[in-house]
């Protein structure tokens, strides 16, 4: 079924559940009641206090209202005669009042006894919803269009579906979601904290900081083979450069400020990218030496809303894998396909699926209108050539240039934006960046912005919940753990841990007094890829039993063996 298809759908069960409420709930004013993803919603305005108990009760009236066969019937109407209709809902009176003059009011019928403002488009007769799947998700609290000053009204979300395999499956995925969040695994896996001193600013442990030295460790090894050079650039700079940048007309009100002695203004960086430009600008460049592409691992700071926090997919400080490639215009193409053939490397790694979305020339952005006409179709000519499907998002593209945004699903199906490629050619005019052209001309180099994980942190809480925790053993804060059966068992075991760690590989002991089974089960819950036991026959024949993560049966092997076996999967990064 088509996109359009879903949502009307969607968008006619939103006015089955409007008719619903105010059938069960007399007096309830409706605000408004779109369509979204993986569903639908109605804001009302009620002196019932919608809970779960009510849900059996409301998706019973619903089935009763689409049982009837009522139609849904369109009505254009004036503007005077929608403020008569309406009267007596102040919601619906201030939609109507914000309307052009102009504009053709339309109001759709359902059944003979409800009515709502609504462009539609909807379903015929409510027969068309009979196959269609709903259920009841939950109720929040929502200021009427999103001002915290307007009153505050319920908002009853429900899950809707084409089929019941499609709602039977999503269900199935949030539940899923829930044993992997990784705020939950995060804390018991020891990765990582975020303080009340300190909020939506990460705290890693020791642990979690193996993994994302781990992360970045990679993402340097693949930055040098692909020709990038690594630098690094102050967290805080003059508020004259992002004037320059344009951040600080587009972008100030997220960016954290502050005086300095001399009273000038700075800001703590939000992006590397003024950063970037200035190191450009240090040197005379030649055509001869561009493309010169420029990676920075740069902490950025910023001012995000408190409610909007969440974990590690959206902080306040985190570290971001940017990098600039400075070029010839005639180099656009060959670039960003060098981008996108390096997200498929890398991200193959983590056996992640992806993606692509060409995002648009936004309402607020700047330069000449020519310049990104130019820009995206040197995108599209880009995609085009290395044969992707992309979908175009008109209007969301940064206010400095166009840029493909790469989505990637995770293993339960849900899909995150982390690379992204900005094809910019407003930033090097602003900060007049030159080269040396072969006629000895000095002429402007084209930009690109991109980044690979995104977000650092961002990309560590996506992979948490990917991995569901259980990482691959590459990138594993403890790669193996070493128990003993006995207490005469430790001497050997101690050997096994140093031959291990002269290997590179990160262990763990336990060598408590405790049950091999107890042993067992703790590493098990700390999700270590190796468990080796070491007991009496082990000692004698210089082996190991290994427990895999996720398997229950134990294989004996000698000890040279299994280290031959993990190093080379910790080098081939094996997923």
């Amino acid at each position: 079924m088509s996109k359009i298809d879903i949502e009307m759908l969607r968008h006619s069960m939103s006015h089955v559940l409007a008719k619903a409420i105010m059938t069960l709930y007399k007096g309830t004013k409706l605000a408004i009641g779109p369509a979204i993803d993986n569903g639908f919603y109605y804001d009302i305005d009620s002196n019932h206090i919608i809970s779960n108990e009510d849900f059996e009760k409301i998706e019973n009236e619903m089935r009763e209202i689409i049982k009837s066969n009522a139609d849904f019937k369109k009505e254009v109407i004036s503007k005077n005669e929608a403020l008569k209709l309406f009267a007596d809902n102040e919601y619906k009176i201030e939609l109507i009042k914000d309307l052009p003059e102009n504009e053709v009011i339309s109001v759709y019928y359902l059944g003979d006894d409800f009515v709502d403002l609504c462009r539609g488009p909807h379903v015929e007769n409510t027969k068309f919803l009979k196959s269609f799947a709903f259920k009841s998700n939950r109720v929040s609290g929502a200021y009427w269009r999103g001002n915290v000053k307007n009153k505050m009204l319920q908002r009853i979300y429900m899950f809707g579906f084409a089929s019941f395999d499609e709602l039977k499956s999503h269900i199935k995925m949030l539940e899923e979601a829930v044993k992997r969040d990784h705020r939950k695994l995060g804390k018991e896996l020891g990765l990582y904290f975020i303080s009340e001193y300190a909020p939506g600013m990460p705290f890693y442990m020791p642990n979690g900081l193996i993994l994302k030295n781990q992360l970045i460790e990679y993402w340097r090894e693949m930055h040098k083979k692909a020709g990038y050079e690594e630098i690094e650039t102050p967290n805080a700079l003059n508020n004259k450069l992002w004037e320059v940048s344009g951040h600080w007309g587009h972008y100030k009100q997220n960016m954290y400020t502050f005086h300095a002695d001399d009273n000038d203004e700075y800001a703590i960086k939000p992006m590397n990218c003024p950063g970037g430009m200035l190191y450009y600008k240090e040197n005379i460049h030649s055509y001869k030496d561009l493309p010169l592409r420029v990676a920075e691992l740069g902490k950025v700071h910023r001012k995000e809303a408190s409610g909007t926090l969440h974990g590690l997919m959206r902080v306040r400080a985190f570290t971001q894998d940017d990098a600039h490639i400075f070029m010839l215009p005639s180099q656009i193409i060959s670039e960003v396909k060098g981008v996108i053939d390096l997200v498929d490397k890398m991200y193959k790694v983590f056996n992640l699926e992806y993606h692509l979305e060409l995002s648009t020339m936004p309402e607020n952005h700047i330069g000449d209108i020519k310049d990104w006409v130019v820009a995206e179709n040197a995108l599209k000519e880009a995609l085009n050539v290395i044969s992707q499907d992309y979908v175009i998002n008109e209007g969301d593209g940064a206010f400095y240039g166009p840029k493909i945004d790469v989505h990637i699903k995770d293993a339960i199906g849900r899909t995150w934006q982390c690379a992204t490629i900005q094809l910019d050619m407003q930033m090097p005019k602003r900060f007049n960046l030159e080269y040396v052209d072969s006629d000895g001309t000095k002429k402007e180099p084209v930009m690109i912005h991109r980044v690979i994980y995104g977000a650092v942190d961002r990309f560590i809480g996506i992979i948490i919940e990917n991995f569901a925790g259980a990482f691959p053993t590459w990138l594993a804060p403890v790669q193996v753990k070493v128990l003993t059966i006995t207490d005469k068992n430790e001497e050997y075991a101690r050997k096994v841990v140093k031959t291990l760690e002269e290997n590179n590989v990160r262990v763990e002991s336990d060598f408590r007094n405790d049950s091999i089974n107890k042993k067992v089960r703790s590493a098990q819950v700390a999700k270590i890829p190796y468990t080796l036991v070491v007991g009496d026959q082990e000692i004698e024949n210089n082996t190991v039993s290994v427990r895999e993560r996720g398997k229950n049966e134990t294989t004996v092997k000698n000890l040279n063996e299994f280290i031959k076996e993990i190093v080379d999967e910790i080098k081939q990064k094996k997923i």
